[in-house]
């Protein structure tokens, strides 16, 4: 593990997985964006539809406010709607009075993209392949005051301690951990949402990942109420559309737990067989990140970029890892689906290695 102050590499920090799958790439079979596939289920489009009836009214955010509350066992003055987990990096960026930001690395980007983008010079902590891209607190400046970590983290899939990431928090210090995963994982073990024992806490969840909703963009932020309201003031007026909040109320409700519930360990039976399959390729260099606990799996193979290649032309998209900070092209991600995507992948994967290698 190692501090790098100054990110002058010239990473695309604007590139996300949804590119793979644009234009060219939309007939392909999407192993690039981490959305759940199958959804929205049938019952919560019905629901997002019923509400279109009121689209002539301002939107009301306090329902599903409360609601997102009792889910985590919180005051409403604890809890911010926003129009998905990327609002509140924007919101955290400019409302927020920072000095020296760090952003701990290979994460998603856009939070260091958007701390960037308000004028801030943005402190990294790289974690490493040998470590098991595991965090070591110590590595974090003591005078970093605010400091953004992903748990399960993109795209390492890699499920940092709950006591480990709270040895993070400082007196003076903002701890920004996005849990955008957090309920793909079984029993959402090491989360620290609903703690209020954490100096600084803010806690990030988005509903898109394991509902499908990256369309609708619905979000929201755990953390102290000044914090929320500082957050709040630098909002847009109804920042979250009715439909929007609609889907989070419902996501929130005891079905729509239990069946989270449900797909997280199916998911997790997904990627233990993504990833036994992946490991039968090991002779010919492949390594896969672990333990995985996340939707996703880290891979790292040599000449990743031409594999990536062929496997379009096979007709499977994966994401380049090489856009992450502390990474570079001979890392890909790819998404947990069901066996039987899994076992058509890794057959094409057996054949771009074959046709890489010559």
């Amino acid at each position: 593990m190692r501090t790098d102050g100054a990110p002058g590499v010239p990473y695309d920090l604007r590139h996300h997985g949804d590119a793979e799958v644009r234009d060219d790439g939309a007939a392909l079979v999407d192993l690039a964006v981490n959305v759940r596939s199958g959804t929205p289920p049938v019952w919560l489009r019905e629901r997002i539809a019923g509400s279109l009836g009121a689209l002539a009214a301002y939107p009301d955010g306090r329902p599903a406010r409360a609601a997102v509350a009792a889910r985590h066992g919180l005051p409403v003055e604890r809890v911010l709607l926003t129009a998905g987990a990327a609002e509140a990096f924007v919101l955290l960026a400019r409302a927020l009075e920072v000095r020296r930001p760090v952003v701990v690395h290979p994460q998603f980007t856009e939070p260091e993209m958007a701390l960037r983008n308000a004028g801030h010079t943005v402190g990294r902590v790289l974690l490493r392949e040998e470590d098991g891209f595991r965090l070591d607190p110590a590595a974090v400046p003591e005078d970093a005051d605010l400091v953004v970590i992903g748990n399960p983290t993109n795209p390492t899939s890699v499920l940092h301690p709950a006591g480990t990431v709270a040895r993070l928090a400082r007196p003076g210090r903002t701890l920004v951990v996005d849990e955008a995963f957090m309920d793909a994982v079984p029993g959402e073990r090491e989360a620290l949402a609903g703690r209020t024992d954490v100096p600084g806490l803010v806690v990030l969840r988005s509903l898109t990942k394991t509902w499908g909703l990256a369309g609708l963009r619905i979000g929201y932020v755990l953390a102290g109420p000044e914090t929320v309201e500082r957050l709040a003031r630098a909002q847009p007026l109804w920042p979250v559309s009715a439909p929007a909040l609609v889907a989070a109320e419902a996501c929130v409700a005891p079905r729509a737990l239990a069946e989270a519930a449900h797909a997280a360990h199916r998911s997790a039976a997904d990627r233990a067989h993504l990833v036994a399959g992946l490991e039968e390729f090991a002779p010919e260099g492949v390594r896969v990140a672990g333990p995985a606990e996340g939707p996703f799996v880290l891979v790292r193979m040599a000449r990743a970029a031409a594999v990536r290649r062929q496997l379009r032309v096979l007709g499977y998209a994966v994401r380049r890892g090489d856009t992450f900070p502390g990474l570079d092209e001979e890392w890909m991600r790819i998404a947990v689906r069901d066996r039987g995507t899994v076992n058509g992948f890794l057959q094409a994967l057996d054949r771009a290695l074959t046709l890489v290698r010559g």
